[in-house]
């Protein structure tokens, strides 16, 4: 693939790494590289929310409705023993992640949305198992976002590991926007890390703040649907769900507060206002907001060398549009937005194989790949 030669055009530009004020008028490329097919992996899945691999190349893929399955690349098996989720809404049994140390441990980490403590409903937990076989075994409970809530929306859910195997994940504000993402004494509308085996990191932000959630890493989003490591900077980048106008790309920082709802580029749905502000003094803006939504869900660095040209860009998901959208960067500064995967269907999650290929899955369809031609 011969895309464009970005390190000239910035050298040329003299584009730096360093951003001052959020990007939301890259164009988006509607002519994309035609040099790929997408190939079909696995058929027939319902909603195929979370992916990941193990050592030996089997794939785990959790669907919505509470269900695990192991694929071997010819079979698909479903593990037993999974906790028992509550689906409601957007909540359901969502992402799963691989522990970068499962050679030695067998331990895999999940997130859904569960009933158990504090009021009615559910709210979003983070669980550690041990895969022995095809059956989850040492269920462990590491961390429950309270109270319960019968709201079905915002759960958040996504799962990264940093270079040390601290675990971060995401639960959203659970569509209580106007007391969760902003007060650290509450869980909701924060992005959280913790060691592995669920404690909490000596040098976490808000620990020995009085009343604060000490698993807090970051905290004013909305509905963090993605996140990944960059693969140079080591450095744990988020997207999230805008209201109407405004999901949100973010590098996240330790204690640093990302404005929901007191600023934001969106509106309301039904167009509306929700505040006058965009920038405020103490809170971050955005590395690249979206107007319109795109509605973002998974997302990944381009690492490998099957695809060249798009080799540390980011790979973004798109619900609303059907597609996958490649956000080519300098550093931290947008210089291009490709349109790949056009028409593929509501993409749920967008990851980087084992074997350097670029895997989707689709709602309603299953788990594709990306197959550069040769």
């Amino acid at each position: 693939m011969k895309l464009f030669f970005y390190l000239s055009l910035s050298i040329i530009l003299g584009l730096s790494s360093c951003r001052n004020e959020p990007q939301t008028d890259v164009a988006l490329n509607q002519d994309p590289p035609a040099d790929y097919t997408i190939e079909t992996v696995i058929e027939g899945l319902s909603n195929p929310w979370g992916m990941d691999w193990l050592p030996n190349g089997d794939l785990l893929i959790t669907e919505k409705n509470g269900e695990i399955y192991k694929w071997d690349g010819s079979s698909l098996k479903e593990l037993t023993n999974v906790p028992e989720v509550y689906v409601r809404g957007q909540g359901g049994l969502l992402d799963l992640a691989v522990h970068p140390d499962f050679a030695q441990n067998s331990w895999i980490y999940i997130t859904y949305s569960n009933d158990a403590g504090r009021g009615s409903g559910g709210n979003t937990q983070l669980t550690r198992a041990t895969l022995d076989g095809n059956s989850l075994t040492d269920l462990k409970r590491i961390y429950k976002a309270e109270p319960n809530t019968k709201v079905g929306r915002h759960f958040g859910s996504r799962i990264a590991f940093d270079a040390q195997n601290h675990v971060y994940f995401s639960v959203g504000d659970r569509g209580d926007r106007d007391n969760n993402p902003q007060d650290i004494k509450r869980d909701g509308g924060k992005i959280y890390r913790l060691h592995d085996d669920g404690r909490i990191p000596e040098d976490n932000p808000f620990v020995g703040v009085d009343g604060a959630r000490e698993a807090i890493f970051s905290y004013g989003h909305r509905n963090p649907q993605g996140m990944a490591r960059h693969p140079e900077t080591g450095l744990i980048w988020s997207h999230e769900h805008g209201p109407k106008g405004g999901d949100e790309i973010n590098v996240l920082k330790k204690g640093a507060n990302y404005g929901w709802p007191i600023i934001t580029y969106g509106v309301n749905y039904s167009g509306s206002p929700i505040t006058d502000e965009t920038t405020r003094e103490g809170m971050e803006q955005p590395l690249y907001y979206w107007t319109p939504s795109i509605a973002p869900c998974g997302m990944a660095f381009v690492t490998g060398d099957r695809y060249p040209d798009w080799k540390g860009h980011l790979l973004v998901g798109s619900l609303k549009f059907n597609y996958v959208e490649l956000v080519m960067l300098n550093g931290e500064k947008v210089l291009e937005r490709i349109k790949i995967a056009e028409d593929v269907g509501r993409v749920r999650n967008v990851k980087m194989g084992p074997d350097g290929l670029i895997y989707l899955s689709i709602e309603g369809r299953g788990i594709f790949k990306i197959v550069p031609s040769e």
